[in-house]
Parts: structure tokens; sequence; C-alpha cells
């Protein structure tokens, strides 16, 4: 993993994330994409994402940053942030 990935690469190991977490290959995350959206997704599966994501990416988001999120592309996008810091 670089220091520098794209939003694309970033999207891709989130949605792989999402998939192997909710055993749904068919998932497609976007940057619109809210949690209603996806089957399955709910709030412990969100918990258990955001900590797999942290892993991933060797960051930690403040709590109440994980309670605002609303799309995935506000993920994306503190995931950038905090991988800058």
């Amino acid at each position: 993993m670089t220091d520098r990935m794209t939003d694309e690469e970033i999207f891709g190991t989130l949605t792989g994330i999402l998939r192997d977490l909710l055993g749904d290959p068919g998932i497609v995350l976007t940057p619109a994409t809210t949690r209603p959206e996806v089957p399955r997704w709910d709030s412990f599966a969100y918990v258990s994402f955001i900590v797999a994501v942290e892993v991933e990416y060797g960051i930690k988001f403040p709590i109440a940053e994980v309670e605002a999120f609303q799309t995935v592309g506000d993920i994306v996008n503190a995931i950038k942030r905090l991988r800058a810091a």
C-alpha cells in the first residue's frame, strides 16, 4: 500500500472489506452510498467495518466522526485526511 492511494483504490479496498464482512460479492460502493442502501449493513456490521478499515489503513477515526459519516465518500475523505496527517 502506498501513501498516496487514489479514491478508486480506497473504494476498492472498502468494497472488499464490506463484501467479506457481509458475505455478499455483489456489493459495489460509490461515494454516495449510504448504509441503508446496502442490505444487512446494520449498526453491528458498521462497527465491524469501521474497525477493519482502521486496521487496514493504520488509522483511528474519532468516535464523533464515525457517528457523523453519512456516505462512503465521507469515510474515504477521512481516510485520506488521517493518512496525510
